[in-house]
């Protein structure tokens, strides 16, 4: 199998870049957006595939989508699953350069 093998990037979407996914670097972790019908087999493979990196374990949690207020209309964000992948010791992924 390719490392561009598009299915790949279908299952990762993007990096998280948040507060809590720059203390979660701290310990070897990585949070990616992925698809919702991704499984935990399916992001570890695509993660090491383009990333080149050993991956110990993967959890997912799905954020429900918030209801906002916008110029007073009522709208409804979208579901989200993340991933948070905690790689091996000695491996590291730079979610600044992108896919």
């Amino acid at each position: 199998m390719s490392t561009s093998d598009p299915r790949h990037y279908d299952i990762i979407l993007a990096p998280v870049i948040t507060e809590k996914a720059t203390v979660a670097s701290e310990h070897n972790q990585v949070m990616f957006k992925v698809a919702r019908t991704a499984t935990k087999p399916q992001i570890k493979e695509a993660v090491e595939k383009l990333f080149d990196v050993k991956v110990k374990s993967v959890n997912t949690l799905v954020r429900e989508g918030k209801v906002k207020m916008f110029k007073n209309k009522v709208g409804q964000q979208s579901d989200v699953k993340r991933a948070i992948v905690t790689l091996e010791e000695g491996h590291r992924i730079d979610v600044t350069t992108g896919l």
